[in-house]
């Protein structure tokens, strides 16, 4: 009694606290507009809600693991292993940047969404049986700001999550923010009786207690690990559920060589995979399987917002901190003649931080980017405001003279000269080398005519291969002159850019150039701001991509603009496949495909 009289106290002060502000109530979000679900939905729209649970899957993964913790700051954690939590609301991939409950059941908050209190579902469990609590949350929010990456404890310094009822949390940002809210509403809830033993920093050893629709049901460290749908699980009816989460079982293989995984998998070994490279495309996914339908080769074209493959330039290193050079060396990547000789034309140059949206930079600056960009003209390259960006192109001969011209002169402009047909340094003497840092187990066609543009200019590129937990390690570190980054795609500037590109997160991993640039702090700052205004976001997000790309932080690669996977047949998925992804978590076993496939492969 005591203890719903000090609620009770409680939730009054606040009510009579906040009669000066306008309160709301929602069950679903959305950062821009309005969430495209309403809220009497029965499921998404791209799912089968009928469709029949059953069957196992078998999928590969590159390298290996170490440990079951996500979000440990050493160590390789096994796939999927974020997925063990569910968090209180869930995104549908069929639209960017909304929310529909899942641990939650509705929230009320402050129209600037300086606070938010949430009602989490009575019937939502741990896979023990135990009941997820508020002070499951409140205890997830402190562990991740004691003990997770240093980032999240920039963002939300200051920021307070409270349970104030065994099902209420009530979460109070230091600085109103509508995106910084609602990125709070998708932290995975940790089941405290767990996790207050344990260090989140920590590798684990073994599993974790869940709340997901899967559990891990057997292993073996760095070679495999298994997932075993949870029968009872609690959330089974939701409407973000129905359809979802059809296979019995799932099971990931770890290759430490690609070549191993395609045989493996045109052998049977696994059920489904994703292609990336364009030659293994065209020419090897052939054969016997392929010609009887045994094997589908699917590819559908693909035009949102895409991932992006760049060369981060660690330009902490003295070779890489004049912009200069690193324009020069990447005139000597030769997309062109690449995509034509080794990918079969199918990539496209990646030219843009939002590339296919509206927020890429594709013309001259207009009178409300020159607005923001003109009090910052002093901290910017000139070619900011007078062209449009657009990497070099080349004939596609193999034959680049234009192109390394024009970097010899970069080069020799800023310190770098030819001597005896090596490039060095005109004050030290010293050679131009850098070493290009690559996790094994990956297509590396592209380096070798990389590698001998850049001999051609005196420059020395040295390649090191190391496994995934080394190049983690290595990248956490900043222990590198170059490496590969893949771009995830960026719908709208959101505030999660300040992590990969703002200098108070200067030790972050996400920022792999190492950017610390006061032109950059102010448009992020800027885009932090007006989070969920497209209107103020539109011109800052161009004004943003023109320039990053301007400062040559990372050497653009390519894209691809459509999906391919190739899969045994003996799955059926939906009609309508969601914009934002694959859609495999709606997929289901066909037991009449499968019956029509050798014994052994079904």
């Amino acid at each position: 009694m005591k203890f719903v009289r000090i609620s009770a106290l409680l939730l009054a002060f606040v009510s009579l606290f906040a009669q000066a502000e306008t309160i709301k109530e929602s069950s679903s979000f959305a950062v821009i507009g309005e969430p495209k679900y309403a809220i009497n939905f029965t499921h998404f729209d791209y799912v089968n809600p009928a469709a029949p649970k059953g069957g196992n899957i078998t999928l590969s993964v590159p390298g290996t693991f170490d440990n079951f913790n996500r979000f440990a700051l050493r160590g390789n954690a096994a796939v999927r292993t974020e997925s063990l939590y569910d968090a209180l609301f869930t995104t549908s991939d069929d639209e960017p940047g909304s929310y529909y409950p899942l641990v939650a059941e509705l929230a009320r908050y402050a129209d600037d969404f300086s606070w938010m209190e949430i009602s989490l579902n009575p019937h939502a469990t741990f896979h023990d049986g135990s009941p997820i609590r508020a002070s499951d949350v409140a205890f997830t929010f402190q562990k991740f700001m004691t003990e997770g990456v240093p980032q999240f404890r920039l963002v939300y310094k200051g920021t307070s999550v409270k349970a104030i009822a065994p099902l209420t949390v009530r979460i109070e940002l230091a600085k109103p923010g509508k995106e910084d809210m609602l990125s709070l509403l998708t932290l995975p809830v940790l089941p405290e009786k767990f996790w207050k033993d344990h260090k989140l920093s920590d590798p684990l050893p073994r599993p974790p207690l869940g709340s997901g629709p899967y559990r891990i049901s057997s292993w073996r460290m760095g070679q495999y690990v298994a997932y075993t749908r949870v029968r009872d699980y609690w959330g089974v009816n939701l409407p973000v559920n129905q359809g979802r989460w059809n296979f019995d079982n799932i099971r990931y293989d770890y290759y430490l060589d690609d070549n191993v995984a395609f045989e493996a998998f045109k052998a049977g070994a696994y059920d489904l995979r994703s292609e990336e490279s364009a030659k293994n495309w065209a020419t090897r996914y052939i054969g016997t399987n392929f010609s009887r339908g045994y094997i589908v080769k699917d590819e559908k074209p693909n035009t949102s917002a895409q991932d992006t493959r760049w060369l981060a330039f660690n330009i902490t290193h003295p070779i890489f901190s004049d912009r200069r050079v690193r324009e020069a060396v990447s005139l000597a990547f030769d997309f062109e003649w690449m995509n034509k000789a080794l990918f079969y034309g199918a990539y496209s140059r990646a030219n843009s931080y939002f590339q296919n949206t509206e927020y890429a930079a594709r013309n001259y600056p207009d009178a409300d980017e020159l607005t923001l960009l003109a009090p910052l003209k002093e901290q910017l390259p000139p070619e900011v405001f007078t062209s449009i960006y657009t990497p070099a192109q080349s004939k596609g001969d193999g034959y680049d003279r234009e192109n390394l011209l024009k970097a010899d002169k970069l080069l020799t402009e800023s310190g770098w000269v030819l001597k005896n047909q090596q490039r060095v340094n005109a004050q030290t003497g010293k050679p131009f080398t850098f070493e290009l840092l690559l996790p094994s187990g990956g297509n590396t066609q592209w380096v070798l005519p990389f590698q001998h543009n850049l001999a051609r200019l005196g420059i020395t590129l040295e390649v090191r291969q190391v496994d995934n937990s080394q190049a983690t390690n290595r990248m956490r570190s900043r222990d590198y002159d170059m490496m590969p980054r893949l771009w995830r795609a960026q719908p709208w500037p959101s505030g999660d850019l300040q992590i990969s590109w703002s200098s108070q997160y200067i030790d972050s991993s996400y920022n792999a150039p190492g950017v610390k640039n006061p032109a950059v702090d102010n448009l992020i700052e800027q885009i932090n701001r007006w989070q969920g205004n497209k209107e103020k976001l539109l011109p800052l997000g161009r004004a943003l991509d023109r320039v990053l790309t301007w400062n040559y932080y990372m050497l653009p690669m390519w894209y691809m603009a459509a999906d391919r996977v190739a899969y045994w047949d003996k799955f059926s998925m939906p009609g309508i496949r969601p914009v934002y992804s694959l859609g495999f978590d709606t997929w289901w076993y066909d037991v009449n495909k499968a019956a029509k496939l050798p014994a052994a492969r079904r």
